[in-house]
C-alpha cells in the first residue's frame, strides 16, 4: 500500500513536470516571435524615417551665403513732364498772315512762330505803331550827349528869338523871304496834284505807251542779233576774246531788253491802293507846309496880339528847354519814356508769336488765313533738354527720400529698358487721397531719350540705402520664431536652425549683421521637414564649437 501511494505520487510529479515545461517552452516561443516582430517593425520604422529624410533632402531649395548689395528702395509711379511747357495764345484778333513753325521743329527762345496782317489788326494796334515812334523820338531825345543837345536847345531859342523880334520888328528881307516860302509851296502844292491825277489817269498816255513798246521790240531785235554773233564767233569764251566780247555784247542787250519790258509793263499797269495813298499823303503834306509858310508871311505883314504872344511863349519855352539840357534827363525822365516805349512794343507785338524759351513745337491749330480773336491757342511747346517724372511718396516714407538719392525707371511704352534717374526736389506742400497722406516728389531723368514723351507713365524705384560687401541671405531663407530671426543651415546633411541678426532688406536679399553665418555657407531657402537647433544639437552629443565646414563657428549654449 504504501509503495504504491509512493508511486502514484513520483507518477504525479513527473506529469507537473511536463506540463510546467510545456508552458515555459510555450513562453521562449511567445517571446521569441515578440522579440522578432519589434524587431522587424523597427526595421521598417528606420527605412520608412531614412526614406522619408531622403525625401526630404531632395526636396530642399538651398542657397550660397554671399557677399553683395543690399538696397532699401522706396516706390510709386508718376507721368513725364519736361522742363518747360506752354501753350502760346493769340493776344488779340486779326487774320493769320504768316505760320512759320510746325510740330516737331526745334525753336530758339524769341523765334517767330506766327504772324497776323496788319490791314486785319485793331485800332489799339495801329495806334500802338504811332506811340511807339513817339516813345522811341522821346527817349532818343533824352539819351542824347549833353553837348549836342545844349547846341540844338540854344540854336531853337536863337530861332525862336528871332521868330519874335521879326514879329515886332519886321524887315524887308524877312518878308521877301516868306513870299518866296510862300511860292515854294504853292508849287510843291502843284506838283503833288498834278502826280495825284496821273494815277488817277493812268501811269502812261497812249503815246507813251506805244512808245515804250516800240523800244522794247527794237531791244529784243537786238538781243536776238547779238544771240546769233555769239553762236557764230568760234572758239570758248574763257579762252578767245572774240567770243568773250559776242557774250559781253549779247548780255548787255539782254539787259537793255529787260529794262524796256520792265518800264513797259509798269506803264500797262495800274497803280497799286499804296502808290495813290502815298500821293495823296504828299498832297496833304504840301497843303499843310503851305498853309503854314501863308500864316508865317501874314504875320510879318501884319502881326496880331495872339501872334506875338505866341512868339513870346516859344522863346518861354526854349528858354527852358536849354535850361533842361544843361541840367541833363533826370533818371525818372529816362525810365518813364524807357517805359513808354516798353508798353508800346509790347502792345505792337501781340501781332506776332513768338516761341517764349528754346524747345519743340509738340502741337499746333493755326494755319494762314485763319480769323483768330484773343485767347484762341495757336501753338504748344515743350523743353526736352531735362524730363522730370514727378511721383507722390506716403508721410511714412517721406524723411527717408533726399535730393541726390538715385533712382531707376520703367515704363509700360518702352519695353525692355530702364532708365536712370536723380531724386531734384522733394515738395512740402501734402495732398491726401483716401486717407493717405502723401508729398510730391521729382525725379529727373539722368538718361532720356527719344522715346520717351511728356504723358507717359513711369514706375519709380528710389534707392533710398545702400550697402556693399555685406553678407546676404535670400529673404526666403530667414524664419522668425518667438520674436527670433533664424536660417536653417544645411551641414553634412543635417538642417541646424541658427539664430542671426537682420540689417538692411530689399525686396530679395536680407544683409545679416551677426557673426554666425559665413560667405559660402548653404541656406535652406524653402523650409524643412525637420531641423535641428543649435542646442538640441549639442544635447545630440557634438562637441560646444563645432566648424560647420568652412562657415561660421557655432558656440552651443
Amino acid at each position: 500500500m504504501m509503495a504504491r501511494k509512493a508511486g502514484e505520487a513520483r507518477s504525479s510529479k513527473m506529469c507537473n513536470f511536463y506540463a510546467n515545461t510545456e508552458m515555459f517552452m510555450r513562453r521562449i516561443y511567445w517571446i521569441t516571435g515578440l522579440i522578432v516582430v519589434l524587431v522587424v517593425a523597427g526595421v521598417l520604422i528606420y527605412r520608412g524615417l531614412a526614406s522619408g529624410q531622403a525625401q526630404d533632402d531632395s526636396s530642399l531649395q538651398t542657397a550660397t551665403v554671399t557677399r553683395g548689395e543690399v538696397a532699401a528702395t522706396i516706390t510709386g509711379v508718376g507721368t513725364v513732364s519736361s522742363k518747360q511747357s506752354a501753350t502760346v495764345s493769340w493776344q488779340t484778333s486779326g487774320k493769320v498772315e504768316k505760320v512759320a513753325a510746325q510740330i516737331g521743329q526745334q525753336v530758339t527762345a524769341g523765334a517767330l512762330l506766327a504772324s497776323l496782317d496788319p490791314g486785319t489788326l485793331s485800332t489799339s494796334i495801329i495806334q500802338a505803331q504811332a506811340d511807339l515812334i513817339s516813345a522811341q523820338n522821346d527817349l532818343e531825345e533824352l539819351q542824347k550827349p549833353q553837348p549836342l543837345k545844349i547846341a540844338e536847345a540854344a540854336q531853337a531859342l536863337t530861332q525862336a528869338q528871332e521868330d519874335l523880334e521879326n514879329l515886332l520888328n519886321p524887315t524887308a528881307g524877312a518878308i521877301a523871304q516868306a513870299e518866296i516860302a510862300v511860292v515854294d509851296a504853292q508849287d510843291a502844292v502843284d506838283d503833288a496834284q498834278d502826280a495825284v491825277d496821273a494815277l488817277a489817269r493812268g501811269r502812261a498816255n497812249q503815246q507813251q505807251i506805244e512808245l515804250a513798246r516800240a523800244n522794247y521790240l527794237l531791244a529784243q531785235q537786238k538781243v536776238e542779233r547779238m544771240q546769233a554773233i555769239y553762236e557764230d564767233t568760234p572758239g570758248h569764251h574763257d579762252e578767245d576774246p572774240a567770243k568773250a566780247m559776242a557774250l559781253s555784247n549779247l548780255a548787255g542787250a539782254e539787259n537793255e531788253r529787260d529794262r524796256a519790258l520792265g518800264t513797259l509793263n509798269w506803264y500797262l499797269g495800274k497803280p497799286s491802293q499804296e502808290e495813290i495813298d502815298q500821293a495823296n499823303l504828299e498832297h496833304a503834306l504840301a497843303q499843310s507846309q503851305l498853309a503854314e509858310a501863308q500864316a508865317t508871311l501874314a504875320r510879318l505883314q501884319e502881326p496880331t496880339p495872339e501872334d506875338i504872344d505866341y512868339a513870346r511863349a516859344m522863346v518861354e519855352s526854349a528858354q527852358e528847354a536849354l535850361e533842361t539840357a544843361r541840367s541833363g534827363a533826370t533818371e525818372e525822365e529816362l525810365a518813364l519814356a524807357q517805359t513808354r516805349v516798353q508798353v508800346a512794343q509790347a502792345t505792337l507785338d501781340q501781332a506776332y508769336l513768338t516761341a517764349p524759351f528754346a524747345g519743340m513745337i509738340t502741337d499746333m491749330d493755326v494755319l494762314a488765313g485763319d480769323l483768330v480773336s484773343q485767347g484762341t491757342q495757336a501753338f504748344h511747346i515743350d523743353d526736352f533738354s531735362m524730363l522730370f517724372v514727378q511721383l507722390q511718396v506716403s508721410e511714412v516714407d517721406i524723411h527717408q527720400v533726399q535730393v541726390g538719392q538715385e533712382a531707376t525707371l520703367t515704363f509700360d511704352a518702352i519695353s525692355d529698358r530702364e532708365y536712370q534717374g536723380t531724386v531734384t526736389k522733394i515738395g512740402m506742400a501734402a495732398t491726401i487721397s483716401q486717407g493717405v497722406v502723401n508729398y510730391p516728389v521729382t525725379v529727373q531723368l539722368t538718361n532720356p531719350d527719344e522715346s520717351i514723351f511728356p504723358g507717359m507713365t513711369a514706375a519709380v524705384t528710389i534707392v533710398v540705402e545702400k550697402h556693399t560687401g555685406v553678407l546676404v541671405v535670400p529673404n526666403q531663407a530667414l524664419r522668425t520664431s518667438s520674436g527670433q530671426r533664424t536660417v536653417t543651415v544645411l551641414f553634412e546633411g543635417r538642417q541646424i536652425s541658427l539664430p542671426v541678426t537682420v540689417g538692411l532688406t530689399s525686396a530679395s536679399l536680407s544683409e545679416v549683421t551677426s557673426d554666425q553665418l559665413r560667405e559660402g555657407d548653404t541656406v535652406v531657402v524653402n523650409g524643412s521637414a525637420s531641423s535641428t537647433t543649435a542646442d538640441q544639437f549639442n544635447r545630440g552629443g557634438m562637441m560646444p564649437g563645432v566648424d560647420l565646414g568652412g562657415g561660421p563657428d557655432v558656440i552651443f549654449p
